[in-house]
């Protein structure tokens, strides 16, 4: 079995870096905002982070792709836009020196960035290593103060070998209470897994990494006292839809809403139970870096993961999941019961 050793320390490092500079760019107001064409904002974070974590694959790993969200066209338009990245791209380093060393040090200048946020656009595909990365993802609650995670996962053969999450506005303590509040000390958190070896996760720091500690979902004894999350936003999952499947399932405690794949992590760690994110669109089609780190990370935890009706995520079709609908994540052992529910909801019955 191959080691991925030397992958999850260089991916954690290099989340860990760009986690850097998307707090700074997450305290600050000005945030940059620039317009997509599928209406999801764009911030300076996200620019910066993707310039980081490429440059820090391409460092390390020359020969494999990338799938990354970003890329830098209206940049190259708007050239103090980029120097303001740019400058934000420069300052951003590790403070232990071997830990940034690893990573390739700084990135040379604003061409390089330029550079490296276009390296991420790689097709995707079932054959050989391809990164899947997700700047910021979240990028609405990153504008309002919300939850956002910095995600990364190593694909091989159509496969995810390593997932991380970066998500600085969730606390530290494994055992704390599930809730999309961002405010107190002790709070950024890195998730990590590979494949077969399970999950951990550990503070997040300014320079080389703390020793990760296991973890593991929470057994649900009964449905009924399950805590579940779903997204903030309506447009990216059916509210209505996971309300009535609560309902079915005797659920009375109220969802915890929080964007991005903090959610994966949150019930990962037995924060919550159950993650729902049930399909507004027949169209829609998930994109693979918004899921391949959380699918990894829940699954290793003692989880399961699949979509609506009951196939595991595919992230070797390409750019986007587009042989599944949904996902429906939760502890293995109640996993079929929730499925059933979800099925029976989506149609009708």
């Amino acid at each position: 079995m191959a080691s991925y050793t030397h992958e999850l320390q260089i991916a954690l490092l290099a989340v860990q870096r760009a986690t850097l500079l998307t707090q700074k760019v997450f305290h600050t107001h000005a945030k940059g905002t620039l317009s997509k064409s599928d209406h999801s904002p764009v911030t300076i974070g996200d620019f910066g982070a993707q310039a980081l974590i490429i440059s820090a694959l391409r460092h390390n790993f020359p020969s494999d792709e990338i799938v990354g969200e970003e890329e830098a066209s209206s940049l190259r338009e708007n050239p103090s836009l980029a120097e303001q990245i740019f400058a934000l791209v420069k300052e951003s380093r590790l403070e232990d020196a071997e830990a940034e060393g690893l990573l390739g040090g700084p990135v040379e200048d604003g061409e390089a960035m330029l550079g490296a946020i276009d390296a991420g656009s790689s097709g995707g595909g079932s054959k050989g290593r391809i990164w899947a990365l997700d700047p910021v993802d979240g990028t609405k609650g990153f504008l309002r103060g919300g939850q956002y995670a910095v995600c990364l996962a190593l694909i091989v053969d159509g496969d995810v070998k390593v997932g991380i999450l970066g998500c600085p506005n969730l606390p530290v303590d494994d055992a704390a209470e599930l809730s999309a509040e961002v405010g107190g000390e002790g709070r950024g958190v890195l998730f990590a897994a590979v494949q077969g070896e399970g999950a951990t996760s550990r503070p997040l720091t300014k320079g080389r990494l703390t020793e990760g500690k296991k973890i593991a979902m929470k057994e649900v004894k009964d449905i009924t006292q399950a805590t579940f999350c779903e997204s903030v936003e309506a447009a990216h999952s059916s509210h209505g839809d996971q309300a009535e499947i609560a309902k079915r399932l005797g659920i009375t405690q109220d969802s915890v809403r929080m964007d991005s794949q903090a959610k994966y992590g949150s019930i990962a760690r037995g924060a919550g139970d159950l993650y729902l994110r049930l399909p507004v669109r027949k169209d829609y089609e998930e994109k693979i870096w918004d899921h391949a780190a959380g699918d990894l990370i829940v699954r290793e935890a003692g989880g399961e993961v699949t979509d609506a009706n009951g196939k595991r995520l595919d992230f070797g079709i390409g750019r986007t999941l587009k042989s599944n609908k949904g996902v429906v994540a939760a502890p293995k052992a109640v996993h079929e019961t929730v499925l059933k529910v979800v099925k029976e909801v989506l149609s009708g019955t």
